[in-house]
């Protein structure tokens, strides 16, 4: 019940406070009553791990630490490289998104992306083969995005002469990547592996990444925190949306195309695919809020979400207090808008590393300022609102840079706290796209989706084990 001064209470008309089962709500409606219902429910999971958390005299000090590493970090472009030197990626290894798993587990999305970059990198020369190379496992090393220093959308498979972009958060010396975006549709991040598909991935190892990555090192670094922080006071929030950060993005680097001295045609596709492609910034907010997330890591006591990440099985979070280890779950299926005669029996549970926005304080938090998103995933503008203003009760601070104009220029919700997940039940909302289930389908909608409670409960109790005695 919220509070109120004493002269309100004895000046309003009395009511009535419900929580429980509607009927009761609707019972007293019907005899006009002034009732005011409040979605309370108890506190999920182990009421035990919960007291032994909360009671961490860590925990306070710690969180506010975490918090002030994640809100103070930096996020610069720096290089466009590929993989094999900016990650030190050998012949056979190959990145994903989400926690660890094997070939067995993969999803189809997942299997059908792996495909392809085996096909890419000319370790098969038919679909068959490559699968068959993957099923044995020789020479063949599967690793999280994550583990790399790296975050990568949908299957988030990342192979060596994939290029990269490299950001640095100055004030903590970290650094973190991510593969150059290709689009939407048929590509091999949502599992696709046609021949349009390794063309287009040829081409951006031979002349989107090298021309990028001499603009930007003619250029110098680029604020890409500042352009984040822009993008939402022009409709992005950072997931699904990126449009304006796109293309203040090719408006910092576009001068520094066109003086390269490279052929005018190449600098020309560039532009044009760059342009062209409202999810190309996307790849860069995932390092940006990976950078903010892991200067929070590795305090003792600190019950800070510093991962969200599905690999199209399983959905894990990690903590600043626990370490690497994750804490797994079925992963869910989104709900929301299919592309032509797709529907929900296509979709493929969700997947991708790119929740790493909604753990830094964007995406499905930052709804409230991009309205238009919910043409995309669904919903309405009240709906992106109320979900927005609904993730403040699950976080630990504000930000200080991305702020909601429609909010009063609020920060947006950041610090996914792990005890207030449990005790209100409110799950991390997230904007994400959706994958065919079966391999080589690609992009088949966009939807909204949370995480499957029980990450939250098993990354408490791990909390809990860990907190000193009672």
């Amino acid at each position: 019940m919220t509070s109120a001064p004493l002269s309100g209470l004895l000046t309003r008309e009395p009511r009535t406070v419900t929580a429980g089962a509607a009927v009761l709500t609707q019972a007293l409606q019907d005899q006009a009553a002034v009732v005011e219902a409040v979605d309370w429910r108890p506190p999920r999971g182990s009421a035990d791990a919960l007291a032994r958390v909360v009671a961490d005299p860590r925990r306070e000090a710690a969180n506010a630490t975490a918090v002030e590493r994640l809100l103070s970090a930096e996020a610069t472009l720096v290089d466009v490289r590929p993989a094999a030197q900016a990650l030190g990626l050998e012949p056979g290894t190959f990145l994903h998104a989400g926690p660890p798993l094997t070939w067995e587990r993969a999803s189809g999305p997942l299997r059908g992306a792996l495909i392809g970059a085996v096909l890419l990198e000319g370790l098969a020369d038919t679909p068959e083969r490559a699968e068959a190379a993957l099923a044995a496992g020789d020479g063949i090393v599967l690793e999280p995005c994550h583990g790399r220093g790296a975050v990568g959308p949908m299957a988030g498979v990342v192979s060596p002469s994939m290029w990269m972009v490299e950001l640095e958060d100055a004030v903590h010396g970290g650094r973190a990547w991510c593969s150059l975006n290709e689009g939407l549709g048929k590509v091999l991040r949502y599992g696709a592996f046609g021949p349009e598909v390794l063309d287009r991935l040829r081409w951006m190892s031979a002349v989107l990444g090298p021309l990028l990555g001499a603009a930007v090192r003619r250029h110098g670094p680029v604020d890409v925190r500042a352009i984040v922080a822009q993008m939402l006071q022009m409709g992005d929030e950072g997931h699904n949306r990126n449009r304006a950060g796109t293309l203040m993005l090719l408006r910092e680097l576009l001068p520094d195309l066109l003086s390269s001295g490279a052929p005018t045609r190449d600098v020309a596709e560039v532009a044009r695919f760059v342009g062209g492609n409202d999810h190309f910034f996307l790849n860069l907010v995932m390092p940006a809020c990976k950078l903010a997330t892991d200067a929070a890591r590795d305090v003792p006591g600190s019950t800070l979400v510093v991962a969200m990440a599905r690999n199209g099985t399983d959905f894990g979070v990690q903590t600043s207090g626990t370490g690497d280890a994750w804490f797994t779950a079925p992963a869910l299926v989104a709900d929301g808008l299919f592309l032509g005669s797709f529907g929900p029996q296509d979709a493929n549970p969700d997947i991708g590393d790119s929740a790493i926005t909604e753990t830094g304080g964007l995406g499905g938090f930052a709804m409230a300022a991009a309205p238009a998103i919910v043409r995309l995933v669904g919903g309405d503008a009240a709906y992106a609102l109320s979900t927005t203003t609904r993730m403040y009760e699950i976080t630990l601070a504000e930000s200080r840079a991305f702020t909601v104009p429609v909010l009063d220029f609020r920060g947006t919700p950041t610090g996914i706290d792990v005890v207030q997940v449990v005790r209100t039940g409110v799950l991390p909302q997230i904007n994400t796209g959706m994958a065919g289930r079966v391999a080589g389908t690609g992009q088949v909608g966009a939807g909204l989706v949370t995480p499957p409670p029980e990450c939250f409960d098993a990354a408490l109790e791990a909390l809990a084990a860990a907190a000193p005695p009672l």
